[in-house]
């Protein structure tokens, strides 16, 4: 196995190790990190920014993030999240910031997925679409 892919393969070991009931438990980060200080491989420098990337990514599943213009009805966050939860099948946490850019409408991003109802998403459609 060449040097990349034994990182990788490591990365990915210490992220497994990271986890408890398929979710990213700080107390098990901090035994990996410990044990690694204790006991650096080689290609240390690497494994670890390949793991910190993998962290990252696995915390950043876990989190929506919920852009919208104007006000919202006191129960549509909860509402919004519930359903996510559903979806992901996974407990998800939710941050709301209020982003005027949008116009009217809702983004929504979930680690890599991006889910965007917004006016100024179907203006840049429309824009694109007639240029």
């Amino acid at each position: 196995m060449s040097a990349p892919k034994k990182v990788r393969a490591t990365a990915k070991l210490l992220l497994a190790l990271s986890l408890e009931n398929g979710q990213l438990a700080e107390a098990r980060v901090g035994d990996v990190l410990t044990w690694f200080a204790q006991k650096p491989p080689a290609h240390a420098a690497a494994i670890l920014r390949e793991y910190h990337r993998l962290v990252v990514r696995e915390f950043n599943r876990g989190r929506a993030r919920i852009e919208f213009a104007g006000e919202l009805a006191s129960g549509a966050i909860p509402s919004i999240l519930a359903e996510l939860s559903k979806l992901y099948r996974r407990p998800l946490s939710a941050t709301a910031v209020e982003n005027p850019a949008l116009i009217a409408g809702l983004r929504i991003s979930i680690g890599d997925d991006v889910f965007d109802r917004s006016i100024a998403a179907q203006l840049d459609s429309l824009a694109a679409a007639t240029a």
